[in-house]
């Protein structure tokens, strides 16, 4: 008989993960550290001394404003070694793989449960270590935070450790989720103390979660409209801005908005802004009706979809092709996904179900509301994904309609009983 090949999903189900290495980790940091603090105007605002946490373990929560808070949160607890947890899906990208090797990055699937990533969580707690977590699972899509997902205050709760935290502050701003530009300006990181093991023992997990989700709340919108820092745009500030702001707010029309370099204007009826280096929707003329913020924008979409998926005979439906991650090669030149089939995604009341093939068969799969609270971006806003069986599934449109399956599907999953809830004040 054969030698049997482990694919890697296998490979990496069998990994133990480990403090990361203090050679490869401050190595790592510190060029990090050179190639991006200065020229992303990077400031720090110690509110603790982090000496007092030197010798045991500790948690730290961050809001997650973009694809390089790890550079921010990693560079403002050095000289520290963080373990840090994240994407599943991340961990078959051949440019990342090796590195969250080297590092101890412990994998996890994000928005359903992951009894692997808990045990090695659990692992380098007990062990002395100290690990980094972003509790809305996927760095912020409109410029704000989502709410922590499911099961964040119980964790906490559970290991009664000190919870130290970093809020970022113009981090979605450097790096929108719409564009992939990098726009430097100025990022702010607040490192303050979150929970003592006191609050932790004397807190239900309800109140730890809802502490949680208000210490780390931000909108990058509203916080320039004070601080006024100029992001470096180079004339592409609305650049594919359409993908989250689909709907116009004059005449109504879903999809006809077009985000070009600096300006996002609706086809249909010519409404319109300019977004400007301060990220101020400047209206192209007085009859344009356009919110304070794209933020606010972001808001009345969703206000929006509340209603339409309350209605009587809801559906969504939309043509994909079907991403899956590779068995036994690395993804290379930045892709997240193989195309393995293409077919119908619907979403009603009932829940999400894809229908169409997958390698050449047909293949269908149906998930309850409460079985998909949201779904995973991890790069930008053309695709997105969730898991199915412990399986990734990729979803990419034939329209440039994810702002709508995200808002769509969020509030069925609230709207049909779901236990991951809209903030408070929401």
């Amino acid at each position: 008989m054969g030698t049997h090949k482990k694919t890697l999903q296998e490979k990496l189900a069998a990994r133990t993960i480990r403090r990361p290495p203090a050679l490869v980790y401050l190595a790592l940091a510190n060029i990090w550290k050179a190639l991006f603090i200065k020229k992303l105007g990077v400031r720090f605002d110690y509110r603790i001394d982090l000496r007092d946490y030197r010798d045991g373990p500790y948690i730290v929560v961050s809001n997650h404003a973009s694809r390089l808070d790890y550079i921010y949160a990693g560079i403002a607890f050095l000289p520290h070694r963080l373990n840090w947890v994240a994407g599943y899906n991340e961990f078959f990208r051949s440019h990342l793989a090796f590195v969250f090797r080297l590092l101890q990055v412990i994998p996890k699937r994000n928005f359903t449960p992951d009894v692997y990533a808990i045990r090695q969580f659990a692992n380098i707690i007990r062990g002395g270590g100290k690990v980094i977590i972003f509790p809305e699972g996927m760095s912020s899509i409109g410029g704000s935070n989502q709410p922590s997902a499911l099961g964040s205050g119980n964790l906490l709760k559970h290991f009664k450790v000190p919870v130290l935290m970093t809020k970022i502050k113009g981090g979605y701003l450097t790096n929108t989720k719409y564009c992939l530009d990098e726009r430097p300006g100025r990022v702010d990181v607040v490192v303050d103390l979150l929970f003592t093991p006191e609050d932790l023992e004397r807190m239900s997990a309800d109140e730890v979660q809802l502490a949680l989700d208000r210490a780390i709340r931000h909108d990058d919108y509203a916080w320039n409209k004070i601080e006024r820092v100029r992001f470096a745009g180079a004339g592409r500030m609305a650049h594919n801005l359409h993908h989250l702001l689909y709907w116009c707010p004059r005449c109504g029309a879903e999809f006809a908005m077009r985000g070009e370099g600096d300006e996002l204007r609706c086809s249909a009826c010519g409404n319109g802004a300019r977004l400007n280096e301060y990220y101020d929707l400047e209206p192209l003329d007085s009859s344009c009706v356009i919110p304070e913020t794209p933020r606010a924008w972001f808001d009345l979409e969703r206000a929006r979809v509340r209603e339409q998926v309350a209605a009587d005979g809801f559906v969504l439906t939309e043509r994909v092709r079907l991403g899956v991650l590779p068995r036994y090669e690395y993804l290379k030149d930045q892709k997240t996904s193989e195309v393995a089939g293409e077919g119908e995604l619907r979403l009603d009341r009932s829940g999400l179900t894809y229908s169409g093939t997958k390698d050449g068969e047909a293949f269908e799969f149906h998930l309850k509301p409460d079985q998909v609270p949201t779904y995973g971006m991890c790069t930008d806003v053309t695709f997105f994904y969730t898991f199915y069986k412990n399986d990734y599934y990729e979803f990419i449109p034939e329209t440039e309609s994810t702002a709508k399956w995200l808002f769509c599907t969020e509030e069925i999953h609230r709207l049909t009983g779901g236990a991951w809830k809209d903030f408070p004040e929401a």
